[in-house]
C-alpha cells in the first residue's frame, strides 16, 4: 500500500509538473496496456517510473498468487489505469486552456483526489473478509466512497490552489467555483467547505445510521480511515506537499512515541 501511494505522488507529479503533453499522452497508454514493452517509447525519466509501478503490482501479484487471489491484483492495477486516464484529462484541459464547470471538474477529481484507487488496492490485502463483490462495489461511486473523495479533493484544493495555480495548473474547485458563481475566493472556500461537511455527515450516515447492506464494517472503516487520513493532513495547510511541524508531530505521536500508562 504504501509503495503504490508513493508511486501515485510521482505519477501525479508527472502529469502536474515534468512533463509536456506529447509524453502524457505516452505514459497514460503506456499505463493502459500494462507492458514492460512499452517501456521503450518513454523518455529516460518515465521509464524508470513505469518500470518501478509494474514491479509494485508484480509484488503483489506473487504474494496473491500464494493466496490463490490474483484476481484481487487486476482490480488493483484497473483502478490504477483509471486514475492515469483522469490525470491525463486534467492535463488536456490545461494544455488546451480548457476551464471546466463546477460539475465537469468534480467528476474527473472525484477520480484524481485519488480515493477509489486507494480504496481498491487497500482491499486487496485484507483476509477472507473482502469478496469480489467488495472490489465490484467502490466502482459504483457509493455513497461513502464518494464522500470520502469529496473530502479529500477539496479540502485539498482549499489549501493548495494558489499554490497550484501559481506554477501551472488545471483549474482547481476554487477556481471554478468563484467562476460559475461569479464570487470572490473567501466565499467560494466558504462553500465548498459546506460540501466537505455535508459529506462528513454522509459518512457518518453511511457508517452509524444505514451501514451499506453487504459492505462488512471493516471495509467501511477503511474507508472512513482515509477521509481522516485527509482531514489530518489538510486541515491546517497542505501538509502532505509541505510537511511541517503538525504533520510531523501527528505522525510521531500515533507511531513512535510511547503513550504512558
Amino acid at each position: 500500500m504504501t509503495k503504490t501511494i508513493a508511486m501515485t505522488s510521482i505519477m501525479d507529479d508527472i502529469y502536474d509538473v515534468y512533463r509536456t503533453f506529447d509524453e502524457l499522452e505516452l505514459i497514460t497508454n503506456a499505463i493502459e496496456r500494462w507492458d514492460i514493452d512499452c517501456i521503450d517509447q518513454l523518455p529516460a525519466y518515465m521509464k524508470l517510473f513505469y518500470e518501478a509501478l509494474l514491479d509494485v503490482y508484480k509484488e503483489m501479484e506473487e504474494a496473491m498468487t500464494k493466496e490463490g487471489k490474483l484476481y484481487r491484483v487486476q482490480y488493483a492495477k484497473e483502478a490504477m489505469k483509471q486514475l492515469s486516464q483522469a490525470y491525463f484529462v486534467e492535463a488536456k484541459w490545461y494544455h488546451e486552456n480548457y476551464f471546466p464547470t463546477m460539475e465537469e471538474y468534480m467528476k474527473i477529481a472525484l477520480v484524481t483526489a485519488g480515493y477509489i484507487m486507494i480504496t481498491i488496492t487497500s482491499f486487496v490485502g485484507m483476509g477472507e473478509i473482502v469478496i469480489k463483490y467488495i472490489f465490484d462495489w467502490p466502482s459504483n461511486n457509493p455513497k461513502i466512497v464518494k464522500a470520502s473523495s469529496i473530502v479529500g479533493r477539496l479540502m485539498d484544493d482549499i489549501v493548495s490552489h494558489k499554490f497550484e495555480q501559481e506554477r501551472g495548473h488545471v483549474a482547481s474547485a476554487v477556481e471554478c467555483y468563484m467562476k460559475q458563481h461569479r464570487v470572490s475566493v473567501e466565499k467560494a472556500c466558504e462553500e465548498l467547505n459546506k460540501q466537505v461537511e455535508n459529506a462528513w455527515k454522509d459518512i457518518n450516515e453511511e457508517l452509524v445510521i444505514r451501514p451499506t447492506a453487504g459492505v462488512p464494517i471493516p471495509v467501511l472503516t477503511v474507508i472512513l480511515n482515509l477521509a481522516r487520513v485527509t482531514d489530518f493532513l489538510y486541515k491546517e495547510g497542505d501538509g502532505y506537499t509541505d510537511v511541517g511541524k503538525v504533520t510531523k508531530t501527528g505522525i510521531t505521536s500515533l507511531l513512535i512515541d510511547p503513550i504512558s500508562i
